[in-house]
């Protein structure tokens, strides 16, 4: 079966229906997970033939994007594209990530934007300097880019790890977890839209990044 493309979404009303149609106009089946939202995200998927998967209360990041995971699996496509509900990704490289992910043979295709580091601020560019090299050095990964929430995932990989985050850390959560299963991961060159992001994502700088350097710890 085909790759799904996943978004997770919390309290997104302005950008979501954008980034669904057009995630939409690639032909991948879309689900997206609304992770406690107490604005209109929802409601403005009406109409759109968008599979939607609500949390009663907001889990974080991680557990819209493990009720996704599960869906997928269990709906039995071979692969997750997963995307961003801010409007910070390119869509338009999905098909180009999804046929290099089945070619490269990849647990784990990351849309890398190295090329701009530069413009993100503070503890973020730091950690993704930091963080690609510590995976490097750690895991032999060839990444350049550990903190894209533009991914592609195997079912291979889905199906084999156990995830327990529930908020951001959970991205680097499953890059250990395939670095232990024996998994092949890399990047694909792919610039975003909004590099930095930080005026539409949830993301707290601080508390989050603290959150995944113990979880790239925790693993080793």
């Amino acid at each position: 079966m085909a790759a799904c493309i996943l978004i997770p979404a919390y309290n997104a009303e302005k950008t979501v229906s954008a980034v669904a149609r057009e995630c939409l106009e690639h032909g991948l089946p879309v689900v997206l997970v609304d992770d406690g939202s107490t604005d209109d995200t929802s409601g403005l998927l009406s109409g759109l033939p968008v599979t939607l998967l609500r949390h009663t209360r907001n889990r974080g990041k991680g557990g819209a994007l493990k009720t996704g995971f599960a869906w997928a699996v269990e709906s039995g496509f071979d692969g997750v594209v997963t995307i961003d509900a801010d409007g910070q990704h390119d869509v338009s490289a999905i098909p180009r990530l999804v046929d290099a992910a089945r070619s490269g043979n990849f647990g784990i295709l990351i849309a890398s934007r190295h090329s701009q580091f530069e413009e993100m601020a503070g503890l973020r560019k730091l950690w993704n300097r930091i963080g690609v090299w510590c995976m490097r050095k750690r895991t032999g990964f060839e990444i350049t880019d550990s903190q894209s929430g533009f991914r592609y995932y195997s079912r291979e990989l889905l199906e084999s790890a156990q995830l327990e985050s529930d908020r951001y850390a959970l991205e680097m959560e499953i890059l250990m977890k395939a670095w232990k299963g024996g998994f092949s991961v890399g990047s694909f060159p792919v610039a975003a839209r909004v590099a930095d992001g930080r005026s539409t994502s949830h993301f707290r700088s601080v508390r989050d990044t603290w959150d995944i350097c113990m979880t790239f710890l925790r693993y080793l």
